[in-house]
């Protein structure tokens, strides 16, 4: 589990597919958030742009993870190269404060940079969402974007063929975090509250009354 609290930044070293399968293997630098690796080991945890990844390889700063053709199409993993800046968070250990909010680090969909706009010192953001998880997305509520706990300031409408969310970036998201660099027209990854997905399962398996008390 994570809190959507980034601890550092790295540069992406290599995205190597794997020949004959939709599989790929990931490499990347924690340099120089180094701290980010302190006690890391082999087949722990880790978030990268907010997908949880499990390390296969660690050399020094340097983490190779494996990623599964589901990761690479339901999330923005596909689109790194070499160079590219990710977010890291280790695994909240037990114990640990939970600033953010509960990221499980599995990403729900993509979504699309439409706005920016600088508010003073802060920016506000808005960004495109598959309308098949806009229900999940409240007014207030906590979304992880691109691994980073954010609260939703705004959203569309229902009936709205687009649908958004609006977010407010601080100047502390702005400089640690990879939000501060993206461009209109940029993908991100998406982590809708778990909790609501959970609430929406259980009442599909609610019990009608009437059905309650035939069967009484």
């Amino acid at each position: 589990m994570f809190t959507g609290i980034i601890e550092g930044r790295g540069t992406v070293l290599a995205l190597e597919h794997n020949a004959g399968t939709d599989s790929a293997r990931l490499v990347f630098s924690a340099e120089p958030a180094a701290a980010t690796l302190e006690g890391f080991a082999l087949g722990g945890s880790i978030a990268v742009n907010g997908v949880c990844l499990t390390a296969v390889r660690i050399d020094g700063t340097t983490v190779e993870v494996d990623v599964m053709g589901e990761t690479l199409s339901r999330t923005t993993t596909g689109e790194l190269e070499k160079g590219s800046q990710v977010n890291l968070e280790r695994c909240v250990p037990a114990g640990g404060r939970l600033d953010g909010h509960v990221v499980q680090g599995h990403v729900d969909g993509v979504g699309i940079l439409l706005e920016r706009e600088e508010q003073g010192n802060w920016h506000r953001l808005r960004f495109a969402v598959p309308t098949v998880l806009s229900r999940y997305i409240a007014e207030k509520g906590s979304i992880a974007v691109d691994g980073v706990s954010l609260t939703v300031t705004a959203v569309s409408p229902p009936s709205e063929r687009q649908q958004w969310f609006e977010v407010g970036l601080i100047p502390i998201t702005l400089t640690a975090t990879g939000l501060g660099a993206k461009t209109v027209g940029g993908n991100v990854n998406v982590e809708v509250d778990v909790l609501a997905k959970y609430a929406e399962r259980l009442l599909e398996f609610a019990v009608p009354t009437n059905s309650a008390r035939t069967q009484s």
